[in-house]
């Protein structure tokens, strides 16, 4: 599971961990040895391909269903991961879903949805947890949030950006409310990262035309993979990032397409 094991002894409870980006934290952290619970909410037999590699690995993990856009399922996931691997020290909140959208096709209908699970499932996680990590006076908490709420020039982006710069503000918000008991609160933006959500509805040439494209708008002239945010999320769960609060990391391959004033 790794040489060093900077999160042994400790559980973390990774939200929408079933694939893409979740699934590269759940295994990065339990790598570090962390107990990690595996959140999903309709892909149980990817969750448990995860587990399967973790425990594979010998390390120890737990596969969790909670629908994020229920107020009540998100409230009890922290109970279920003590339930089975102990008091969550570590929580990613990295459940989300994207609807496409700008100003001119806005649909509430598919705003309101994303919202929830966004941005009110992430709130209600995160006060689930809270009790436990102030009572024993040590947290991590590490939200997703996206470069999309920085701004960026991408079409479709807008409302889902929206939600992601709620995620920014709490972040620094939890972080005043939590620092005084030990709890950091942290938040990593990821640029354009190769998942299987990414891929959703491109194929073939047109496919690799776009993301030829996204990397030609980056400083390192690619785009991500989910471990180059695992990576980073890794460190500012880990006991050498106590010192490191209310902070969003861009993980953008230093994306040059901003909409900014001149």
């Amino acid at each position: 599971m790794g040489q060093t094991r900077t999160l042994a002894g400790q559980v973390a409870l990774v939200t929408g961990a079933s694939r893409g980006i979740g699934s590269a934290i759940a295994v990065r952290l339990a790598a570090e040895g962390a107990a990690v619970a595996v959140n999903y909410r309709e892909r149980a037999a990817e969750a448990a391909a995860v587990v399967a590699h973790i425990t594979e690995a010998g390390g120890r993990a737990a596969a969790l269903r909670a629908d994020l856009g229920d107020p009540a399922q998100a409230a009890a996931l922290a109970a279920q991961a003590a339930a089975q691997l102990g008091p969550v020290d570590i929580l990613i909140n990295n459940a989300g879903i994207f609807r496409g959208g700008d100003l001119a096709d806005f649909d509430f209908a598919q705003m309101e949805p994303m919202r929830r699970t966004n941005v009110d499932g992430l709130v209600a996680v995160t006060r689930a947890v809270v009790p436990g990590m102030q009572a024993r006076r040590y947290g991590r908490i590490v939200n997703l949030t996206s470069i999309a709420a920085h701004g960026t020039s991408m079409a479709g982006t807008t409302f889902y950006a929206a939600t992601k710069a709620a995620v920014a503000i709490l972040t620094r918000r939890f972080a005043l409310d939590l620092g005084p008991h030990g709890i950091t609160v942290n938040a990593v933006a990821p640029g354009f990262i190769l998942t299987d959500m990414a891929r959703q509805n491109r194929t073939g040439e047109e496919a690799e035309r776009f993301y030829a494209a996204v990397a030609e708008k980056t400083m390192m002239r690619r785009v991500g993979c989910p471990e180059d945010i695992a990576h980073a999320i890794a460190f500012l769960a880990s006991p050498h990032a106590g010192f490191i609060t209310a902070q969003v990391l861009t993980v953008d391959g230093g994306r040059m397409d901003y909409v900014v004033h001149p």
